[in-house]
């Protein structure tokens, strides 16, 4: 199906087995799949400001106000990505188990206790527990991307997951954007330094409540209903399209490990693959095998211990949370010394300046994030649905992004133009890749999204503590050029290494 202007507002044609949106209502939140996809993004993107609140005014005002020594900042940073790690690991079960909008819901609730505590902090202990509770609102991703898997289908489902994430990240630009100008608002009302980067604190507390409320009261499970009903709804689809469910499904639900064949068809012959008996609106045309293909390997199963394990060990899990790693590791960690970076290069910035310089690094997010999504999809649709291509897409993005920001390291740019056009350039190739490993993730390991999606996500956040450390060593924290090339190194490194990896294992059912 190509890309129509009308499939901006228009409901969707869907999945008859599944129900997933084959186009994305980008601007219509009345419809369902639109709805889920706004608050999918809508969600994860004020979580990321909230995670994120802290560092914009670090580099100034709360360093100053608790006195704090540039090794403590750095500390800091490594302390709030390594909750959210441990949050990304265990909330890809939870989605399995649960299913992603509570998920998402609750953690963003949750995360909402210690964004209202930040104002107490007065020292860099305060300051450590305060980012490591608040880290918590960082492990919405993994729901995030496990929900936008769930509404809408293959062949748009990487372009789905890329602008859910992309928006999202770029709550990463908002903050540097907002963060300051509410702290100038209240210091221009006569507020002291202290008082004001407190009070700033409440606005971001405020999105976050109503955005987890509004997401939980206003959006549904999946598609079809409720959670623990998908296995079932999926076996009254195929029966009311005429296939028979029974060898298939299991009664209560548990999806079979036999892959599709003649028999497994309402008649054996060879003309009845092609054509579907029964047609409904809004539904896109599969045959039978592909509908039977869709109930075997692409309904998510409540995870076991057994499968979750060889889910974690395979090469494809191994090669996106190495690759994700790298590039949403390296965004968060440049993310929180950006701005400081800045400021250290060229004098002139104050705190609101060079919180602005920074925050383009996010805001790129709006396109770049989206961008690998959509040429990976674009990649797959007119490459014989080559799942290759999405592969070597991830590891092209990778490893122009190490060369850059071996550019960008070496040269140590004091020349505004210069840093801030580099910076810009590397932004579009390690934020594509960020999209580009979630438009592959959806097709390996179909039946166990969540965990996947949740290994991979924690990936991430490793990087991200991997990352931090390497700037908090280079000089105490100091030699932000020398940290940016050695982590370029690692970049090209890593991606070369596991180039060799199957996009998905040999012999799976689902997800081609």
């Amino acid at each position: 199906m190509g890309l129509k202007l009308v499939h901006l507002w228009a409901a969707p044609d869907v999945n008859p087995v599944n129900r997933k949106a084959r186009a994305i209502p980008f601007l219509n939140p009345v419809n369902v799949y639109g709805r889920v996809f706004f608050f999918s993004w809508f969600g994860f993107m004020i979580a990321f400001w909230a995670w994120y609140a802290f560092p914009p005014l670090l580099t100034h005002s709360i360093k100053y106000d608790l006195n704090l020594t540039p090794a403590q900042v750095a500390n800091s940073n490594i302390v709030s990505l390594c909750s959210t790690l441990l949050v990304r690991l265990v909330s890809g079960p939870l989605c399995d188990q649960f299913g992603p909008r509570k998920v998402f819901g609750y953690l963003l609730l949750l995360g909402s206790i210690p964004l209202g505590l930040a104002p107490l902090v007065n020292n860099a202990t305060g300051l450590y527990i305060s980012r490591f509770f608040i880290g918590i609102l960082g492990g919405t991703f993994v729901p995030c991307q496990v929900w936008s898997t769930g509404f809408f289908d293959k062949n748009v489902v990487g372009t789905a997951n890329a602008l859910t994430g992309g928006f999202g990240n770029a709550g990463g630009g908002l903050t540097y954007f907002i963060m300051p100008a509410v702290y100038d608002s209240f210091i221009s009302r006569g507020h002291s330094s202290g008082q004001a980067w407190r009070l700033t604190f409440l606005v971001p507390l405020v999105m976050v409540i109503l955005s987890g409320v509004s997401l939980l009261a206003l959006c549904p499970d999946t598609p079809t209903g409720k959670w623990n009903e998908r296995h079932l709804h999926a076996k009254e689809n195929l029966q009311a399209h005429g296939v028979d469910a029974g060898v298939v499904v299991d009664i209560p639900g548990a999806i079979t490990d036999r892959a599709p064949s003649e028999k497994n068809l309402e008649d054996g012959s060879s003309d009845d693959k092609k054509e579907i008996p029964v047609t409904f609106d809004h539904e896109a045309q599969l045959t039978k095998e592909e509908m039977i293909q869709t109930a075997q390997g692409e309904i998510i199963q409540k995870p076991s211990l057994g499968e979750a394990l060889r889910v974690t060990i395979s090469p494809q899990t191994i090669f996106h949370v190495l690759t994700y790693m790298c590039s949403f590791g390296g965004e968060l960690a440049i993310n929180s010394i950006l701005a400081s970076y800045y400021v250290k290069n060229f004098k002139r910035l104050g705190q609101t300046d060079a919180a602005n310089w920074a925050a383009m690094f996010g805001f790129l997010n709006f396109i770049t994030r989206p961008l690998g999504g959509v040429v990976s999809d674009l990649l797959y649709k007119y490459v014989s649905k080559n799942l290759w291509v999405k592969k070597a897409w991830i590891n092209a993005c990778g490893i122009i992004t190490g060369i850059l920001l071996i550019i960008i390291g070496r040269l140590d740019p004091h020349n505004e133009s210069t840093m801030f056009g580099l910076i810009a350039l590397m932004a579009i190739f390690l934020e594509a890749g960020n999209g580009a490993n979630f438009s592959l993730v959806p097709h390996v390991h179909p039946f166990a999204n969540g965990i996947l999606s949740g290994l991979t996500g924690a990936g991430g956040n490793l990087g991200g503590v991997v990352f931090a450390v390497i700037f908090r060593f280079m000089d105490a924290g100091t030699n932000y050029a020398k940290a940016f090339w050695v982590i370029g190194c690692i970049h090209v490194g890593v991606n070369v290494a596991v180039a060799w990896i199957k996009p998905i294992p040999t012999g799976q059912i689902g997800g081609h």
